[in-house]
């Protein structure tokens, strides 16, 4: 019997597409040519903005101009809340751009209690612009998730990195899903999510999370389950389990995990149609 695919809505816009950070890497220009050829493919509903830093908003005008006006979505990382004004008005100069989403870091030395006021004076609420406040990995995790709590301010979880040290374990990842939902803060992830399941990685030994484990701890977490539950299911390893647990997985789940970060977007696409879950006619003429 042939497996169930998703329903679209589970996947709609779950694939950032950060091609121009580590691993990947991609220069700009490539990065944009690709992002646009994505969101023309067939497997387009899957992808979301075209991630960049500030500093490459003056190379994106260049790299833009002529272009329709509003035809390239883009996510702006950002490094402090005191940055974000800027950030906004150096993209909205960019003719070719329409801003979707900004991600913030939050100084090490910026008290959490601070970042809710700033992003407020910087940004305000734009309409159609989610403002995702990067999640520490420290003691302050809990309290900046209170500060969100109840503000159109979102939460950006970091699960991986260069390092195998900016990986978080499945004990901690557990607990900070669990507690995004206990606060009711949405959040994306970013870094690490290379593969749809959990693995190895053969190259450097680093541990990583699968986008798909992510998917079905966040709907557990949303169900009640218990951190220890939460953790089991962000270490399971066997796809086709993996694929079934995804299939029981509701649409309504992707308003608390709203995206990942992703350098090729060409391997979840092809990840999720071995797995049976997404039509393979999706999945030809990828890059």
């Amino acid at each position: 019997m042939t497996p169930t695919v998703l329903d679209t809505a589970v996947l709609a816009g779950l694939c950032d597409d950060a091609a121009i950070f580590p691993p990947g890497s991609l220069p700009l220009h490539r990065a944009v040519a690709a992002h646009l050829a994505h969101r023309e493919a067939p497997h387009s509903t899957l992808v979301g903005p075209l991630v960049v830093r500030t500093a490459d908003l003056p190379a994106l005008a260049r790299i833009t101009a002529g272009r329709t006006p509003g035809s390239v979505d883009l996510a702006v990382t950002v490094p402090s809340p005191a940055a974000v004004r800027a950030a906004v008005a150096d993209t909205q100069r960019i003719e070719a751009a329409r801003l979707t989403a900004l991600e913030v870091v939050v100084p090490e030395a910026l008290h959490v209690a601070a970042v809710v006021p700033m992003l407020e004076e910087g940004v305000g609420d734009p309409e159609g612009v989610s403002v995702y406040v990067e999640v520490p990995r420290d003691d302050r995790r809990d309290d900046l998730l209170a500060e969100l709590a109840g503000t159109p301010y979102l939460a950006k979880l970091r699960t991986g990195g260069v390092r195998a040290d900016l990986y978080p374990s499945e004990s901690e990842l557990a607990a900070t899903i669990a507690s995004a939902v206990r606060h009711g803060v949405p959040f994306k992830a970013t870094a690490g999510l290379h593969h749809a399941v959990r693995n190895t990685d053969p190259a450097t030994g680093f541990e990583q999370h699968g986008f798909l484990n992510l998917l079905v701890a966040t709907h557990a977490a949303l169900e009640g389950a218990a951190e220890t539950d939460l953790a089991v299911l962000l270490a399971e390893r066997d796809g086709s389990r993996l694929a079934e647990l995804v299939r029981e997985v509701p649409p309504s789940t992707r308003e608390a995990f709203r995206s990942f970060g992703t350098c090729h977007i060409g391997e979840p696409v092809s990840e999720l149609a071995d797995l049976g879950l997404l039509d393979p006619d999706l999945v030809p003429g990828l890059s």
